[in-house]
């Protein structure tokens, strides 16, 4: 069975690209810098297309910039209400094997132990971390061994594993592991058997359940 820390995949490329350039919103752009976090190792892939910007910028005519002091002032003034802290850093109040990526405290400073769950199934549980802008972050937990039901998406869905690991299809995700699904994807994803599994997910329109045990949980996984 394969494993990898990220699933090579088109849309995660782009998801990396999108990164690397700067135009990702700020939930996207959290659990990408969590990602990167959790498996350094892919923050070569990063540096390769920032290289690739870089030497595309020194090829276009500069501009002026007009108000230039006013937009400064405006950039200070509206930064994050929540900054991250640099990696590798771990906030003194929390426990190291309670605590989320650095990139992902500021959802929950005080550990994963403070999340207020909501029980969807008896082996899954959620809590909203974050919704702005159409955008839904979740954590999640699955019971070591038990399935998600089987559904696709209305829209896409980014996920990453913080503990634990899934199968899904001929894919073994493991911690630090992000995929990308939307509504190509009809998939059924099964925690490993011996840990709990805990994501996060981003999501900007509700699953659908398609098998036939989903359905009649339907209304319970909803809002």
């Amino acid at each position: 069975m394969p494993t990898s820390h990220i699933q090579q995949t088109d849309a995660v490329d782009t998801l990396l690209a999108e990164y690397a350039a700067g135009t990702l919103p700020l939930p996207v752009r959290r659990i990408v810098e969590a990602h990167l976090e959790m498996t350094p190792g892919n923050q070569r892939f990063i540096e390769a297309l920032e290289m690739v910007g870089g030497a595309e910028l020194e090829t276009i005519e500069p501009l002026a910039l007009s108000g230039r002091d006013a937009m400064l002032a405006a950039i200070f003034a509206h930064g994050d209400a929540t900054p991250l802290r640099p990696a590798g850093t771990v906030a003194p109040d929390m426990r190291v094997a309670d605590a989320l990526p650095d990139a992902l405290a500021p959802y929950l400073p005080g550990g994963i132990a403070t999340a207020k769950w909501r029980r969807l199934l008896p082996s899954l549980k959620e809590c909203r971390l974050d919704e702005q802008d159409g955008i839904v972050t979740n954590l999640v937990w699955v019971r070591r061994g038990a399935a998600i039901p089987s559904h696709t998406h209305h829209g896409t869905e980014i996920t990453l594993v913080i503990a634990g690991g899934f199968t899904d299809g001929p894919h073994h995700v493991a911690r630090g592991g992000i995929v990308v699904a939307d509504d190509s994807v009809d998939h059924r994803p099964i925690a490993d058997a011996d840990e709990d599994c805990l994501c996060v997910t981003i999501t900007d329109a509700p699953l659908r359940l398609t098998g036939p045990i989903g359905r009649l949980f339907a209304p319970l996984m909803r809002g």
